[in-house]
């Protein structure tokens, strides 16, 4: 297992790009021979068949001028509110290079701008996820980032690894790309040390690895390697792979080999690794029970439908966890909710195509999807 199969295997891939890939280095502007180059290795995986999300820095960095900071001023040094400021400023920047670079291959970008409420709040969490799948779902390309001008420094991601591996969770991804300006994990600095060595493949992240980490350098990055093994270890205990590569080069994922990359490889797919944690973290605020064509429905690995559903008990929140039963009453898992109790019991038994009637405004197909369920069935 290498950082291409990894790639290779993947259906959905989060690639986070760094700001100093991004951005000139004094911020006037962003860099246009390398956009368009991973544009072209971005239109060549949906060719395939691969979806792809971006999660892009960049957007303070290309605010700096504006707001007069010079680009050897580290970020931690620049106070929070001259960040959001620069932010607002940047975010432009960043958006328009990447609509420009995908346009020329005929593929539509969105911007969505996240912050970490978005990642924790259950009902949030489903509808940032459910405006992702329908841009993949239609070919258009996401391009994320934090939302610098509104998030407070207790709430922020603070770099955009940890937030790939978030926005990677959330939308059921199986492999991260994070790159950066160095090709993976040494067993020590390499830039101090000539006989560090690269680490290809890490099946298992240990004390020892997390030591081998460094701290950002000066100039327009956050992250550093700690962040990235932070990151690391996030996405493989949900079934993700994460690679970290050097993306200073053009067409860095045609070209990428286990030979200039660290694949660190996921235990278990994300899929089970989200049920798992479905199962053993939420606290079910009510229950719904099938009819046996939803039982065989859900046994065949669909998703939940109005329809199929028979009784709606206890009061519950949309995003909150119910219980599933079957129609003898056998609890049969977990699933969260993408109704409220009340509209729950309005549309059970009922067609999809007659929810919009039935409540005033087109929700939901499912009632609980299938990436939402934990079953023991």
């Amino acid at each position: 297992m290498n950082a291409i199969d990894a790639i290779n295997n993947a259906n959905l891939i989060v690639l986070k790009v760094g700001t100093a890939l991004i951005a000139e280095n004094d911020g006037h502007g962003v860099k246009e021979d390398w956009l368009n180059a991973m544009a072209s290795d971005i239109a060549a995986l949906q060719s395939i068949g691969k979806k792809v999300v971006v999660v892009s820095s960049g957007g303070i960095a290309l605010g700096r001028p504006a707001l007069g900071i010079t680009p050897e001023t580290r970020p931690r040094d620049i106070p929070l509110e001259v960040k959001q400021a620069a932010s607002a400023v940047g975010q432009y920047h960043v958006f328009n290079g990447w609509h420009s670079a995908l346009a020329k291959h005929e593929i539509n970008t969105a911007q969505v701008l996240l912050t970490m409420s978005e990642t924790e709040n259950r009902r949030m969490h489903l509808n940032a996820r459910a405006t992702l799948l329908t841009l993949l779902k239609r070919g258009i390309v996401p391009v994320i980032n934090e939302n610098d001008t509104i998030s407070t420094e207790e709430i922020r991601f603070g770099d955009n690894d940890r937030l790939a591996v978030r926005v990677a969770q959330m939308i059921g991804a199986d492999t991260v790309v994070l790159l950066s300006t160095i090709d993976g994990l040494y067993t020590d600095n390499p830039h101090k040390n000539p006989d560090a060595k690269h680490i290809a493949l890490v099946e298992t992240i240990t004390d020892e690895h997390i030591a081998m980490a460094g701290d950002a350098v000066a100039g327009l990055s956050t992250g550093g390697m700690k962040s990235k093994i932070s990151a690391a270890i996030a996405a493989v205990r949900a079934g993700i792979s994460l690679i970290i590569t050097d993306g200073q080069a053009e067409h860095v994922l045609r070209d990428i080999s286990q030979n200039n990359a660290t694949l660190f490889a996921a235990k278990g797919s994300g899929d089970s690794a989200r049920k798992k944690w479905i199962g053993a973290h939420m606290s079910p605020k009510g229950s719904v029970t099938v009819d046996a064509g939803a039982l065989s429905a859900l046994q065949s690995g669909k998703s939940l439908l109005p329809v199929g559903i028979n009784v709606v008990s206890g009061k519950f929140k949309r995003g909150d966890a119910v219980e599933i039963k079957a129609p003898d009453g056998k609890v049969l898992g977990l699933g969260l909710s993408a109704y409220d109790a009340e509209n729950a019991a309005l549309i059970i038994g009922k067609r999809s195509k007659e929810i919009a009637n039935i409540l005033g405004y087109a929700g939901r197909i499912e009632l609980i999807h299938r990436n939402d369920m934990a079953l023991e069935i």
